[in-house]
């Protein structure tokens, strides 16, 4: 990727991002957002990656309120444990933990999936919401680029560790379910097969941007491969807005000057950005359904390049090889084909 082709990637992210603060405040002026109203789930088991703060906290603690037994994936012990202290406090409810799981490590994921095996506890709710967002260019433990190992790579991991579990924790009519945290920033990614890793030249904007469309285009093959076998679990994407987190330190200055005088009014808080998830988690409106693409509570259009079966083929078979996973798509699709292929 040339100077060029950077600057013009970061130019298409804050453009995405200024179009969907002016959606916002025009929602937030008209009727604002409404908290949605979901049934009790007790008896029920989440996980839920990078539930310490942000999203990921408020995502933890509606799931909790709702009487869920919720685990947080986590690489901070301290700032963990006093987040379920605080849920626990604030929702009476004793069934929260925290197991550690650092997602720039395939070896912690390996850790964390085999000890929370060892719980024998069934998986109703896996929520990938863990991610960096435009960091300088560093690598994971395993040499990743950070956006694609620890947004990517280290759900796609966890996700395929833990299918056994969710499989048999699944039921027809309760279907067990897989939520992946996307962004409005996928619309403009761009997946360069050839260079995942954004080797040749770093731009963080095109190298974060990558990481949300590359969890839309395994979310669907996800699906499709979920519907073939006829398991009781469902993969869908909720896209949480333009939400007021601790993500920003990296971004533009102009974005953060923004966010610091504005963002109480044109940002979506952390409660209100954790709702979409919260609600692909458990509204019985999708029981059964998933490959969906949700926000604001509602189904709508990814980019279309993420509809594509080839590309979305092409990520998962190069995601098994650099994560040691057998790619079952062959045998899976064995006698009746890709999805959308003849």
């Amino acid at each position: 990727m040339s100077p060029l082709s950077a600057a013009r990637a970061a130019l298409r992210v804050y453009a995405v991002g200024a179009a969907l603060i002016v959606a916002q405040l025009l929602r937030r002026c008209v009727r604002g957002f409404v908290e949605p109203v979901f049934s009790p789930q007790p008896e029920r088991v989440a996980i839920v990656t990078g539930g310490t703060d942000g999203i990921g906290y408020s995502t933890a603690k509606y799931l909790a309120k709702l009487g869920m037994h919720v685990i947080i994936a986590g690489n901070n012990d301290s700032k963990a444990q006093e987040a379920v202290r605080r849920i626990k406090e604030d929702t009476l409810n004793d069934q929260v933990e925290f197991l550690y799981c650092d997602l720039a490590s395939m070896r912690s994921i390996r850790e964390f999936v085999q000890t929370f095996k060892m719980k024998k506890l069934p998986l109703h709710v896996l929520l990938n919401n863990a991610g960096v967002m435009m960091v300088p260019q560093r690598t994971t433990e395993d040499g990743f680029e950070e956006h694609f190992g620890v947004n990517y790579l280290g759900h796609f991991l966890l996700t395929n560790l833990l299918l056994d579990t969710l499989r048999e924790s699944g039921a027809p009519g309760r279907s067990a379910r897989v939520v992946t945290v996307s962004s409005a920033t996928h619309y403009v990614g761009e997946l360069n097969l050839d260079d995942l890793q954004s080797s040749t030249y770093y731009s963080a904007h095109a190298a974060y941007a990558q990481s949300k469309l590359a969890l839309v285009l395994f979310t669907y093959h996800l699906q499709a491969l979920l519907t073939a076998q006829g398991m009781p679990v469902t993969a869908s994407v909720a896209d949480p807005g333009v939400v007021d987190t601790d993500l920003y330190r990296y971004v533009f200055w102009g974005t953060r000057l923004v966010k610091k005088l504005l963002g109480w009014w044109v940002f979506k808080t952390p409660d209100e950005g954790a709702w979409t998830s919260v609600y692909a988690a458990v509204t019985p409106a999708l029981e059964g359904l998933g490959g969906r693409y949700l926000y604001n509570e509602k189904e709508t259009r990814s980019l279309e390049a993420t509809y594509d079966p080839e590309l979305q083929q092409q990520l998962w078979a190069r995601s098994c090889q650099l994560t040691g996973i057998a790619d079952v798509t062959w045998e899976t699709f064995s006698g009746i084909g890709l999805p959308g292929r003849a």
